[in-house]
C-alpha cells in the first residue's frame, strides 16, 4: 500500500506501525498500543504492510476516541489563553515566559526563556587586555 495518511499526517513506510502511530500530534507510545489492541491490528506490521481496511480502522477509532492535531493544538491555545485571560498563577508565567509547572528558575530554565544570561561579570578586565 502507497502513503498512509491519518489525521492529515503522512506516516513513515518502513517504520512499524506502534512506531509510526507517535508521528501524529496527540497520539504518543501508550496511546498508539491502545489504538493498535483496539483495532487488533499486530503492532510488529510495517505501515507499508497495512491494508487499506486497517488504515480505514485505525484513522475511524482514532477520530472517536482522540483528539489529535489541529482540534488538539487549538484546545490548547484556548486553554493557555483563559488562563492569561483570568489571571491565574500559570496565565502570569505563561505572559512571562517563564516555566509554568513549578520548575526552579535560579538556574536551568533556558529552554523557556531563551538562552540569556542575565548574571552581571565580575567588572574585571582579562589579563591580555590593557588598563
Amino acid at each position: 500500500m502507497a502513503l498512509v495518511r491519518i489525521a492529515g499526517v503522512t506516516l513513515p513506510q518502513q517504520k512499524r506501525i506502534e512506531a509510526a502511530l507517535p508521528y501524529i500530534f496527540g497520539v504518543g507510545w501508550p496511546a498508539s498500543k491502545r489504538i493498535l489492541a483496539a483495532a487488533k491490528i499486530d503492532p510488529n506490521k510495517r505501515t507499508s504492510e497495512l491494508t487499506e481496511a486497517e488504515v480505514a480502522k485505525i484513522r475511524e477509532f482514532i477520530e472517536k476516541n482522540y483528539s489529535v492535531e489541529g482540534a488538539l493544538r487549538q484546545t490548547i491555545s484556548s486553554n493557555i489563553k483563559l488562563k492569561k485571560e483570568i489571571g491565574s498563577y500559570q496565565g502570569i508565567r505563561h505572559i512571562r515566559g517563564l516555566p509554568v509547572r513549578g520548575q526552579r528558575t535560579k538556574t536551568n530554565s533556558r529552554t523557556r526563556r531563551g538562552n540569556v544570561r542575565r548574571t552581571a561579570g565580575s567588572g574585571r578586565k582579562a589579563s591580555s587586555e590593557k588598563t
